[in-house]
């Protein structure tokens, strides 16, 4: 407090002066605070929109992308039939008619050869790829084993048949490859404990 310097009295009108200079200076600087926060929170949640509208924009891309690719999914699934049945028809046609055979044979090998050649392709440019696993280390992920047999060519765990071929579009697998499995080379007979052979 401000005194009078005539009476020695304290003055109040310099006082509430003072009071009144104050009161506004802090509400001032709460006014300021209170925007600052509000700046802050609407900052931080631009921010996370901004963050989210990048996640989606990602997302959509990727989503866009996969129906690219696998819209023909289902189509090409339906087309691994007759894909199998050519091959049938050419595996059924023994060496010697191949070689040997009549004009009218051979025209038709090689034309049912032509088409199955020409299936492939087109399902590969629609990005179906053929899996052909002979002589690979068995994959569960590609692969379905039907049996499990010793071949003493090819080592354990090993695909050495290929029973149906698989089918793949991009990363998918769109049919497993049907597969046998190597089971090594077949076990040598033991032989007899010295006790038995001693007994005959």
């Amino acid at each position: 407090m401000t005194q009078n310097p005539a009476t020695d009295e304290p003055n109040p009108d310099v006082d509430a002066e003072a009071t009144n200079e104050m009161a506004p200076r802090e509400a001032v600087e709460a006014l300021i605070a209170n925007i600052e926060s509000e700046r802050d929170d609407f900052k931080d949640k631009l921010l996370r929109t901004l963050a989210d509208m990048e996640n989606l924009r990602r997302r959509t891309e990727r989503e866009v992308a996969d129906a690219k690719a696998y819209a023909v999914t289902s189509f090409a699934r339906d087309m691994l039939g007759s894909a199998d049945n050519l091959r049938r028809a050419l595996e059924s046609v023994p060496d010697a008619a191949r070689g040997e055979g009549e004009a009218a044979l051979k025209a038709l090998i090689e034309g049912v050869e032509l088409t199955e050649r020409d299936l492939l392709k087109t399902l590969e440019r629609h990005g179906v790829r053929r899996i052909d696993p002979q002589g690979e280390k068995f994959d569960p992920n590609l692969h379905q084993a039907m049996f499990e047999a010793p071949d003493p060519a090819v080592a354990k765990g090993m695909v050495s048949k290929v029973v149906q071929s698989g089918y793949k579009i991009g990363e998918r697998v769109l049919r497993p490859a049907l597969v046998g499995v190597s089971a090594g080379a077949p076990k040598a007979p033991e032989a007899p404990a010295n006790g038995a052979s001693e007994g005959k």
